[in-house]
């Protein structure tokens, strides 16, 4: 089940979670290069087909505020989320590595304690 959650309080609508792009098995690219074929990797999901989220999203989704997701991307080592700096300023969290992070941090009691 993906990770998702409502931009405004109360709001049971979720974010979208639609493909940026659409991936194919070959992709034909013929402007520069005539009739060179570009192979998927499928060892990992690809990127862009996955949800995104901004830092503000991210922390709204997490209860967390926006200055906790910034401390954890600039401690060293990284804390947090794996993040897409896109540029200075725009950082990203795909869906799927939020979802695997929170999933690794899970604490499951055990019956017998």
């Amino acid at each position: 089940m993906p990770l998702w959650c409502s931009p405004y309080p109360g709001d049971p609508t979720p974010l979208p979670i639609e493909p940026i792009a659409a991936s194919t098995e070959c992709q034909k690219h013929t402007k520069n290069e005539r009739n060179a074929q570009f192979n998927r990797d499928d060892s990992r999901l690809s990127l862009l087909a996955n949800a995104w989220y901004s830092t503000r999203d991210l922390a709204a989704c997490l209860r967390v505020d926006t200055s906790t997701l910034r401390r954890w991307r600039t401690a060293r080592p990284p804390q947090g989320p794996p993040f897409v700096a896109v540029s200075e300023r725009v950082v990203m969290y795909s869906a799927v590595d939020v979802e695997e992070w929170l999933r690794g941090r899970r604490t499951v009691p055990r019956r017998d304690a």
